[in-house]
């Protein structure tokens, strides 16, 4: 139960990571990026899907993207994670 509330609130990270970034307010997106990476380490990976671990892990490359493909990779993962999060 507790890493299905984690997952909304990381899903609602990213989002506004996605509008950040889309907005061209770059420091806004990377404050929630930070966010939304301490809302990962609150998870507990062991017990997620393997699928949702996969992008757990490859959310941290996000950082190396550029701010367009970032948009579009975090509104994905925010996707992902918010349906997970209401399974």
């Amino acid at each position: 139960m507790k890493n299905k509330q984690i997952l909304g609130a990381l899903s609602l990270d990213l989002k506004r990571v996605a509008l950040g970034y889309f907005r061209g307010s770059t420091p806004m997106a990377e404050r929630f990026f930070e966010e939304a990476l301490k809302r990962k380490e609150e998870l507990n990976i062991k017990e997620v899907k393997p699928y949702l671990a996969r992008f757990l892990n490859q959310l941290e490359n996000l950082k190396k993207e550029q701010a367009e493909k970032a948009a579009e990779d975090a509104l994905l993962y925010s996707t992902i994670f918010q349906n997970a999060s209401q399974m």
